[in-house]
């Protein structure tokens, strides 16, 4: 379970510099009116990514800084955002820090690392709870009351839910496919057309792999034809010579003469023998060559049809490379690909056909679980109210009366809703309920929700009811309480403290009260003063214990800490609240 274990606040409010010590369990902060308690709630607020008001800067100072430790579980919520955020952890431990300077800025640090305010405000859900008179958060929400109301429920709601979940998801995707396909479906015949068109264009002219390439070569020879024979006719007659010119002179004959003129003499000397072999080698290449080219010069011939034809496929071919790629080896590629998306394209008829079934068969399963979710709830909701108006009857409102309204919103039709109940409603990944707690504060008054039907100490009373009965199911670890027994006292004070107490068996549990009813439950109680300048320092929060923690009480109970009857009294509290414990 994560811990909030200490935070530091500095220049905030009336606090100059202050170390807030908490522990697991139940903390009370208590303190003379004005002293700074309530600062104890705004530091953990903007912790948590809460609004920074550079009012809160105390007068003279450039910025307020307040830091916390919370320890964290490896692989919990909170400790994967944070590590998403780049945030690194400190021993198990995870340091935020929230900077507001006088100006108005703001600056946030999550693991050693500068994060957005954003990233803290979504720790908050995951970390703390703050219930207090102004600042009602958590279960006000409806989302958030339908969300306790599934996690009390258990298997009940959480073996449909996922259910649902799994075929609402499904659907989602169909039905994104089928809108896509359907609204496209005009862009998508011109696609096919298109492509129609061009592997019609391919398929006319039969392209072959390196084609354009062999015919390109071909033009370039055929069309220099009468140049090539020329210059191999000459060449030839250089190598071998000129049949009718008896005087001409030729290569192959010097090349002759050279080498019988070297044989003579070859035996006398290695070096020259080795020259002699590659004169004779240059002779029999001389007349390999010329033989060459006079089958080169006989065969050659320049056909101006052959070369028309050449030309008129080069252009077929060309126009291809023109539209689908810059040469044939890409335009066969395209016309591939092509065949393969027009084979798509033209299947979309059926494609629509069978989403179409898939999504009708997917809106009659969400039907099923849904009604199948809105059953447990209301089941669950009925349970869940009865164990809070239990609770509201011993914290000072006997007659209130809890209860949850679940219902839903008509679909405009039936495409856009499903059937729960006999009607088309709306729906949505947690399904077709909208979950509200009402709260009924006397007998004869309507319910209403219980941001409206509650004053601030009800409301107060109310969250620690519910937050009673749900804190084996919440997951957050830990709950701030501002004054949250406003407008208690006597015997239902006690039950105030008991109460929180109880929450606390589960959960980290800090409260601000004024009540030593309260205070004396408390695992552990913090004394918040003001120095003689009225400000709070180092050793103005102060952990009480033995006649320490009796004097506070004493204190709170009579205004006099060496009040002997407000000792007693605050003895015999101090000895109830161990014994309940």
């Amino acid at each position: 379970m994560s811990v909030l274990e200490e935070m530091r606040i500095r220049s905030l409010g009336v606090i100059d510099d202050a170390v807030v010590e908490l522990s697991p369990g139940f903390t009370a902060v208590t303190g003379e009116t004005g002293a700074g308690k309530t600062m104890v709630v705004t530091s953990l607020g903007l912790l948590l990514g809460g609004r920074a008001d550079p009012a809160l800067v105390r007068v003279g100072a450039k910025a307020a800084v307040v830091e916390g430790r919370i320890t964290v579980s490896e692989g919990d919520a909170a400790a994967l955002r944070a590590e998403e955020a780049g945030a690194e952890l400190d021993d198990g431990a995870l340091l935020i820090s929230r900077t507001v300077s006088a100006e108005g800025r703001s600056r946030a640090h999550l693991g050693g690392r500068s994060v957005p305010v954003g990233v803290l405000t979504e720790l908050a859900d995951e970390l703390v709870a703050v219930h207090g008179q102004t600042d009602q958060q958590g279960l006000l929400k409806p989302a958030r009351q339908r969300g306790a109301l599934d996690r009390y429920a258990g298997d009940g709601v959480e073996v449909p839910h996922a259910k649902y979940a799994a075929a609402y998801r499904r659907l989602r995707a169909v039905a994104t496919e089928v809108e896509e396909l359907t609204t496209r479906a005009r862009e998508r015949a011109q696609e096919a057309d298109l492509l129609r068109f061009g592997l019609n264009e391919v398929a006319a002219v039969e392209p072959l792999p390196g084609e354009d390439v062999e015919l390109a070569a071909e033009a370039e020879r055929l069309g220099h034809a009468e140049a090539l024979a020329s210059a191999a006719s000459l060449a030839h007659t250089a190598l071998a010579g000129n049949p009718e010119d008896p005087e001409s002179v030729d290569a192959t004959t010097v090349v002759a003469a050279a080498g019988q003129a070297l044989d003579g003499v070859r035996a006398h000397d290695p070096a020259l023998a080795a020259l002699a072999d590659r004169v004779g080698e240059i002779s029999i290449l001389l007349a390999d060559v010329s033989g060459e080219l006079a089958g080169y010069a006989d065969q050659l011939d320049a056909d101006p049809v052959r070369l028309a034809v050449v030309e008129e496929r080069r252009a077929a071919l060309t126009a291809l490379t023109r539209k689908y790629g810059e040469d044939i080896a890409a335009v066969l590629a395209w016309a591939q690909e092509g065949a393969g998306r027009l084979t798509e394209l033209e299947g979309d008829d059926e494609r629509i056909g069978e989403l179409t079934a898939e999504r009708d068969a997917l809106r009659a399963e969400l039907s099923v679980l849904g009604q199948a979710l809105t059953d447990a709830r209301t089941e669950a909701a009925a349970r869940f109210a009865d164990a809070v108006t239990e609770e509201l009857a011993s914290l000072a409102m006997p007659h209130a009366r809890v209860s949850f309204a679940i219902r839903q919103t008509e679909a405009a039709d039936e495409a856009s809703g499903i059937d729960i109940g006999g009607r088309s409603v709306l729906y949505g990944p947690s399904g077709a309920d909208e979950v509200e707690l009402l709260l009924a504060p006397h007998p004869g008054a309507q319910p209403r929700p219980i941001a409206k039907g509650a004053s601030g100490g009800e409301l107060s009373r109310v969250m620690l009811a519910v937050e009673v009965v749900f804190a084996g199911s919440d997951p957050v670890p830990t709950y701030l309480f501002d004054e949250v027994d406003a407008g208690v006292g006597g015997k239902a004070a006690v039950e105030v403290g008991r109460r929180l107490a109880k929450l606390a068996k589960s959960a980290q549990v800090v409260v601000v009260t004024h009540l030593p009813q309260v205070a004396a439950f408390a695992d552990r109680q913090l004394l918040v003063e003001k120095t003689v300048d009225g400000s709070v320092t180092r050793s103005g929060v102060t952990v009480l214990e033995g006649e320490d923690r009796v004097r506070e009480l004493s204190r709170m109970l009579a205004g006099q800490e060496d009040s002997a009857t407000a000792r007693a009294h605050a003895e015999e509290l101090l000895a109830t609240a161990r014994a309940d414990g």
